[in-house]
């Protein structure tokens, strides 16, 4: 599975705002359930109940929140920059400035998984993400996920 099988360039937002965590999440939740048309509380109480069960920072900067909703059929992914970092109870204690959200469906298994790896990849490496950090917009955060 290839980032762009995925994700889409209208669903990268960058310089986002967000004071906490769960604003953050809250904010991402709005976003996607008005792109997909689906219930935002349902969004965000998967995406906060699988924070809950450990932080998804994985480090350097970089977190990977997803989480499983029932009644959808298809790979939710949203990419995020934040304008300033902050504190995602990562496992290094670094803050975070990078999110790839992914929902996916409740039963899915390989694809959730296949999907975080495609996004794992990219964001494990540090020169791709100084590039993402200085892109000037989602088309070139778009083009450097996918190397």
């Amino acid at each position: 599975m290839n980032i762009s099988d995925i994700l889409s360039e209208d669903m990268i937002l960058i310089d986002v705002d967000a004071d906490n965590k769960r604003h953050l999440l809250e904010k991402v939740a709005d976003f996607i359930a008005t792109k997909k048309v689906l219930d935002k509380n349902a969004v965000f109480d998967a995406l906060n109940e699988r924070e809950n069960l450990g932080s998804t920072g994985y480090g350097n900067g970089v977190a990977f929140p997803h989480a499983r909703i029932a009644g959808i059929d298809e790979l939710i992914t949203v990419f995020v920059r934040l304008s300033k970092a902050l504190d995602y109870e990562a496992f290094d204690g670094k803050n975070v400035d990078l999110l790839s959200f992914l929902i996916s469906p409740e039963k899915s298994g390989e694809d959730h998984l296949q999907a975080l790896a495609a996004f794992s990849r990219p964001l494990k490496n540090a020169a791709i993400c100084q590039t993402l950090r200085q892109a000037r917009n989602a088309h070139e955060i778009y083009v450097t996920l996918q190397k």
